[in-house]
Formats: C-alpha cells, structure tokens, sequence
C-alpha cells in the first residue's frame, strides 16, 4: 500500500504552499464580482473606499463596510453614506453573506428579485425604494429580521411569507402598502416584533391573531372587523387609527393594564437589531487593518490535515471497492429497489417540480440545503404517489416555464411603465428580457387554488401552447410559482381591430383588407374547432384580434376565458363591467363569456363580420334602444337590397359591389341564426370567405384600394404603437 502514497506528495507541496501564502488569501471571486456590480449599480460613490468597479480583492483590500470569514464574505455594512443609485442585480452571488443593511440612504428603483439566499439580517429601511416585498423573500429560510420601513413601497402584499419559519421580527411600517394582509402571515410561528403601522392595509388582521408577538404596531392603517381576544396577551400593542368594530367581540375587550400609547410618528427607522449577527462574533474576521490573524493559517493548516485525512480515506474506500467489484456489480444488476427510491426521493428534494428544472432560469437561486432539513423518506414517498395520480396520462406542457424573478426584472416589477392594459382576467405587461426579446405577460389575479383548480389551469395552458397557427398569438410560457399565475405571449407590435375600426385616429380599413382580416380570423377558429378535443375561444370580440405588421389579424386569449371562474372577486367585478361592452357577442342562448361553446364562437364571428362591414360597436348604448344591439337591428335587413346598402361603413359604400354585398349578408346570417343548430361549422365559413377574395366583382363606383395599401394606413404614430386591448381583454 506504501507505493501509493506518492499520490499524496504534490497534494501536500500544495497545502504548504497555501499556508506559506495565507497572508495573500483571495475573495472568492462570485463574491468579487457581485460587490463589484453593487458599486457600479450605486454610482461608483467615493465613500465606499478601496472598492474597485473592476479588480480588486474586498476581503484582504478592506472594503470599507465588508466583512469577512475566510474568503468569503459574510457581512456588508453600508449604513448612513449618502449612497444613490440601485442595488443591482448579482447581490444572489454572495452565497455566506448573513447581514446586509443599506438603511438610511437614497437608494431608489425597486428591491432585487435576486437577494442573498441565506442572509439572515436584511436592513433596506429608510431608502426610496418602489414596488413591492419581492417573492424571492420566501426562498430566504434563514431569515431572522426583515426591515424594509420608512420607503417608498406599494401595492398589496403578495403571500411569500410560508418559509420565513425562523423570522423574528419584522419592519414593514410607514410606506404604502394595500390590501389584506396575506395568509402566510399566520405561518410566521417564531415572529415576535411585528410593525406594519402607517400604511394602507385594510381588511380582518385575524391572520395575527395565534401569533405568540411580544411587540404589535398596526397604527393608522384601514383595518375593521373583530379584534382578536388574543391580542390582550400583547405586552406592547399598537392598535389606533383603524376602524376595529370592538363591540362585536364575543367578550368584551379588556385592553392590558395601563393602557398602551400611541407610537410616535418619526420619519427616522427604529434603530437596527444586531442581535443576530452580533450573537455569533468568534464567525467573524474583521478586516480593520490588512494583517492577516494567526487564525487563519491554524484554519489552513488545520483544514490541510482535514484533506490529508479525506484523501486517505478516499484511497481506502477505493482499494475496498476494487476487491468488491464483482460483489457490487451484481447488486446494481438485482431486482432491489433501493437505487430507485433514493432516485425519486431526491427528485422531489428539488426546489421545484421535475419539469421546472429542465428551464432553470439563470435569475434564481434556491435556498443551501442541508441533509438536516430533508424530511423522512417515507414522507416524501406518500407525495411522490399522489402527484403521480394527478399527472397521469396527461401530455407535457409545451411552453417555456419562468420563474417570478424573471418576469419581474423583464417588467421592471410590473410596473406602471410596462402596464398594457387591465382586462377581465387582470393585467398585461410588456415584458423586456436581458437579450433583447420583448414579450407580453399576462399577470391572471386568481383566489387561492385547490390541487384540482391548479391542475385544471395547468390543462388549460396545456391545450393553449399547443396552438400553433399564423392568424393566433402564440403562447410562449407560464410561471406558477409562490401562488402567482402568470402567462407569457409573444408581442405583436401593432393595434388591436376594434381600435383599427372605431377609434378616429386611423384611417378608414379597406374592404379587401376587411375581408383579408375576416378569413384570418375564420381560419384561427377553424383551427381550434377542429383541434381534438376542440378548443372554444369563448370570448370572440374585435379587442381580442391583433393586427400585425402587415396588417393581418393574429387572435389572441384562445380559450383562457374558461379561467374566469377561479379570478379573485375584484377581478370578476372588472369583468362584469366589461360584460357590458361586450354583451353584442352573446349568443340568443346567453352563454356567457368564459363558457366553452364552439356555436357560441360562430354566433360572436358573425357579429364581428357586422362589425366589419358597418364600422359600427356590437353594442352601442349611445344609439336609440332599437339600434343599441348590432345583430339584433341588423338580421332583418341582411336580405333587403336597400337596407343592406345603408347598413354599409360610408367609407365602403362605394367600394363595394352589389354581389360581394349580398354574398358576404348570406354569410352573416348563418352564422348569427338564433337556432345554434343552423350555424354553420368554421370550415364552411372559411370556404365561403375564400369564394368571396377568389372572385370578386367590380365595385359600383370608384376604385377599390388594394387589401394591402398603405395609403389605408394612418400616419399616425399610434398605429405603430404599443399592443393594445387584444392583450388583456378577456
């Protein structure tokens, strides 16, 4: 065995060098290169002395407010330096980093979707900071205190606080927050300081009410409903300014003696809880002045030992190895299936589904896992069954699955600069990735899913992304992460036909072009109807058609409306609203928008064919009752040559000859029959519309433009301009 050992010698001529050499130790360089895009990203500011935009070493230069173990760094102090600027977007680098705090600068844009995964002190309070709590927070296990008070952050609260087990306290008071206070609150079991005063929080706090607080401040925000009894315990309680209906408590309040007084509004933060990074000071190597400890090398020396000794073992193990070959061999060749269960086991150890990780995205960082928080096997067996059962059988999704970091640096945290629209289901946002493509995101408001409501949207995306058709938006991805439900379409840079018809800023659409439009949108349908199982689109209305760069119509939302059911009930209040508008595209049947109903589609089709042809709304309240519903005026003067004529867009009405007009009214007809039995199927229609471009017939008068034209277009700039309610609008 002696003759091995040579094996050995450059490993110790190296581990003697690197003791020789401790004094010259060198930041790990993912460390070096995420403090070094913080620097940049707050302006190269002269106050941070010794760090370098490029180069350098923060551990053994003594970066001002960087603190070491070993090369690595575990503790940035950058408190009260006049810094501006941002925080960049590499900060997930600084994997041993525990303590951050920025407090008390001018440090704007929004808080990184990508922070330190095992931090477990987190100070950005008194800054300018926007948007809102990011969701990487809940991959953040270690975190103990969380500030982010005396900002300029808004909008509801999204529910990414289940994994904050171990969070003691936290600051979210004296910003802009709205809404309820999300579920995952009652789940912060350690939470002992909770300050939330000096918002705009509405809604029941009972989410707060078995949370063992020792400190609670929920001054001056919008909260009514009961007052939990438990909230007596409180020793410090904070409970003014807010609309507490203490009367209907089933027994009556009994605030704690002495009867707690108001908080006192300062602009300044409360000062900083060190105590959790100053509990375990012997961790920490301050770099003060650049003379390296004699700890160091005991550690080197130490840890040399340590790979002496592995290397040792390594060669043991593998001597054993080669004389048990045969015996090995034969048992990875058995039937026992203790290879396969650690296999599935560790499959689902994974920070997300199987099928996630195959399109791991570059902008996420899941938390250090150690064995010692994997749960039992048999455990994670029972889970492994019951997904299974509810994926079997079905086909993959074929579409791109994102993550929420991603889409939320691609919409700059959805913000109002990249909204589109609001729609029926929530909103749109245009969506600009790090290589240049520009998407839309759909960002669907839904209530909290069951198993089986989650699974019923996974189906319908499922069925969408395999839509694959030159007159329909293609759907690109989707992200289900942290509870949110986000779809991913490509972006069509033009403008939706109902804009393209109604909105006077636009030049009048030729009739060929209308017919052109017309056959596009009959063959997407056709392509759905036919599909198996066929696909309804459910929600067929001019704001759901786009025109693209040449003018040709792409339908988008194909069959998303079945999704409506599961929106939260401030979203279907948004989309009763918009029912109105939409109400010309109902069938006599009075399916509503959002039911699966290939006949229903036909009937919506035929409307729009109306639309086209009398530039009119489908429903237009301003006109006289009669007149209000476009089918309902115009069925009975499809097949009076008079009536037909005057029913005609005045910019048409000498574009059009007399036997194209009668043609296209047969059309129409059969497709808005108040008998869903006598409409006819997508096929035919799309049949008859092609008979109609093949063959046309001379106008009555004047010339007809050419379909493609550009006189037919406006040169206006909004017609170039961004995608419109065709986005958002089911």
């Amino acid at each position: 065995m002696a003759k091995h050992w040579h094996c050995f010698y450059p490993i110790a001529i190296l581990l003697w060098a690197i003791m020789g050499f401790h004094g010259l130790a060198i930041t790990v360089e993912s460390d070096v290169q995420a403090l070094q895009d913080l620097y940049r990203s707050l302006k190269s500011p002269r106050q941070l002395e010794f760090w370098k935009a490029e180069g350098g070493d923060p551990c053994a230069e003594a970066w001002i407010g960087v603190q070491c173990s070993g090369s690595s760094v575990v503790h940035i102090k950058l408190h009260r330096l006049r810094l501006m600027g941002n925080l960049g977007f590499k900060l997930s680098n600084l994997r041993s980093l525990k303590h951050l705090d920025v407090s008390s600068n001018y440090i704007e844009g929004t808080i990184p979707y990508i922070l330190p995964p095992n931090v477990t002190y987190l100070n950005l309070s008194a800054n300018k900071f926007s948007g809102s709590v990011p969701y990487v927070i809940e991959n953040m296990k270690h975190l103990r205190h969380l500030n982010l008070s005396h900002n300029s952050l808004s909008g509801p609260l999204g529910d990414v606080f289940d994994g904050l087990l171990d969070l003691r306290e936290m600051d979210l008071s004296f910003n802009n927050f709205t809404g309820d206070l999300p579920p995952s609150f009652r789940n912060l079991t350690s939470l002992k300081g909770l300050f939330l005063q000096n918002n705009q929080f509405t809604g029941s706090v009972i989410f707060l009410a078995n949370l063992t607080l020792s400190d609670l401040n929920i001054e001056d925000n919008h909260f009514s409903g009961v007052l939990p009894e438990k909230f007596q315990n409180i020793p410090n309680l904070r409970i003014w300014g807010n609309h507490f209906d203490r009367a209907t408590n089933s027994r009556p309040w009994r605030f704690p003696a002495g009867t707690p007084p108001r908080v006192q509004s300062t602009r300044s933060p409360p000062a900083a809880n060190l105590s959790a990074f100053e509990s375990h000071p012997a961790q920490i190597i301050l770099h003060k002045d650049k003379k390296k400890s004699h700890a160091t090398g005991i550690f080197l020396m130490v840890g040399g030992l340590a790979v002496l000794a592995a290397c040792a073992a390594l060669f043991i193990v593998i001597h054993r190895s080669r004389s048990q070959g045969v015996t090995l061999g034969n048992l990875g060749n058995s039937g026992d299936s203790m290879p396969s269960l650690h296999m599935s086991t560790a499959q689902d150890y994974t920070s997300m589904p199987a099928m996630h990780s195959a399109q791991s995205s570059p902008y996420s960082s899941s938390p250090m896992i150690t064995p010692s928080r994997l749960p039992p096997i048999q455990t994670k067996t029972i889970r492994m069954s019951q997904k299974k059962s509810f994926t079997k059988n079905r086909m993959p999704i074929d579409a791109k699955i994102y993550t929420v970091a991603e889409l939320q640096i691609a919409t700059n945290s959805f913000s109002e600069e990249h909204l589109i629209g609001e729609g029926s289901l929530g909103s749109v946002y245009r969506a600009e990735f790090p290589d240049g493509t520009v998407l839309a995101v759909k960002n669907i408001r839904t209530v909290p899913l069951s198993i089986i409501e989650e699974q019923q949207f996974l189906d319908v995306i499922r069925n969408a992304s395999r839509l694959r058709h030159p007159n329909i938006v293609t759907l690109l991805g989707y992200c289900t992460e942290y509870g949110q439900h986000l779809i991913v379409y490509e972006f069509i840079r033009k403008l939706s036909l109902h804009e393209a018809l109604h909105c006077v800023t636009y030049k009048p659409l030729s009739w060929g072009l209308r017919l052109r439009i017309a056959l596009g949108v009959a063959r997407a349908l056709n392509y759905t109807h036919s599909s198996v199982p066929p696909i309804a689109h459910s929600n067929l209305k001019a704001s759901n058609v786009l025109l693209d760069e040449e003018l040709m119509p792409r339908l988008s939302d194909c069959g998303l409306a079945v999704l409506r059911p599961l929106t939260s009930n401030k979203i279907k209040l948004k989309a009763s609203e918009m029912a109105i508008a939409d109400s010309g595209y109902i069938a006599p049947e009075h399916v509503q928008p959002g039911t699966e109903s290939t006949k229903a589609d036909i009937y919506a089709f035929g409307v729009l064919l109306l639309e086209l042809l009398t530039g009119r709304m489908p429903f237009d309240n301003s006109r006289p009752k009669q007149e209000q519903s476009l089918a309902s005026w115009a069925s009975s003067r499809l097949h009076d040559t008079t009536s037909l004529r005057q029913m005609v867009d005045p910019s048409l009405s000498k574009a059009i000859s007399s036997k194209s007009l009668s043609r296209y009214a047969d059309i129409v007809s059969l497709c808005i029959q108040s008998e869903q039995e006598f409409r006819p199927p997508m096929s035919s229609i799309v049949e008859s519309l092609m008979s109609l471009l093949q063959k046309p017939n001379a106008p009555t008068g004047g010339k007809e433009a050419e379909p493609f034209d550009k006189s037919n277009q406006s040169t206006s700039s909004r017609l170039f301009g961004s995608p419109t309610l065709s986005y958002y609008s089911v």
